[in-house]
């Protein structure tokens, strides 16, 4: 773990940013898609507990990916008609910001360890471009049956969020890339990420806020931040 850099740092690593990325769920909308999935499929306090032992390190995040959606076994007609009756809430802010970063032709992509069919209806609504999008896959069978998810997207890893960016870096030639995220995954994908903006406009986790040398509560704040001249 590198030393963390400053809040002076932090910002005109922001400024000066090539790439941005967002961690999806209680950073770029309010909830966290797997417990929405859950509640719509009848199991939510079974896989609410289940994350909190998650988060908590107890176990890897591909074994808690598995166990959650081995309960909520939603079929592929569900998941379109949670996206359907119940859209992912986009944070107030995030369309503004995202906006802005590309006026100023910064490249914007959401890395998230939720799923990418939700995940895909949120980058469309920002303008992101669908293969600006890194998140894990829902496997289905052709009568709609939950068939698993797809284990070999980095995002099903711990660590995966990092080495998304790593690739991003090589792939684009990126020197710099902020990470913006509530979690401790997105915490800890900093480096290869340049920068980590903690935001805690949804959830406040101390132990990110702790280790944050830049912690946000609203989008406005990183908006206000890009207006200075």
């Amino acid at each position: 773990m590198s030393m963390m850099i400053s809040l002076s740092e932090t910002k005109e690593l922001f400024w000066r940013a090539e790439a941005v990325c967002f961690d999806v769920d209680s950073t770029v909308i309010k909830e966290e898609g797997i417990d929405e999935l859950a509640k719509f499929c009848g199991v939510g306090d079974a896989v609410t507990e289940m994350t909190r032992r998650a988060m908590g390190g107890s176990m890897t995040f591909k074994t808690a990916l598995t166990e959650r959606l081995s309960i909520i076994r939603c079929s592929r007609e569900q998941v379109n008609k949670l996206i359907t009756d119940h859209p992912p809430q986009l944070t107030p802010g995030i369309r503004e910001l995202v906006d802005r970063l590309h006026q100023r032709n910064i490249k914007v992509f959401l890395i998230s360890g939720g799923f990418r069919c939700i995940v895909e209806h949120v980058a469309t609504q920002l303008n992101i471009p669908l293969h600006h999008v890194y998140a894990n896959r829902l496997k289905f069978y052709f009568n709609g049956e939950y068939a698993g998810f797809d284990e070999s997207q980095p995002t099903a890893e711990s660590g995966g969020k990092g080495k998304v960016i790593s690739m991003l870096k090589e792939q684009y030639g990126f020197k710099t890339v902020v990470m913006i995220g509530d979690g401790a995954t997105d915490l800890e994908a900093c480096p290869p990420a340049s920068a980590f903006i903690g935001f805690g406009g949804n959830v406040i986790r101390p132990q990110v806020k702790e280790r944050s040398s830049w912690y946000v509560t609203s989008f406005e704040e990183l908006l206000k931040e890009l207006e200075k001249i």
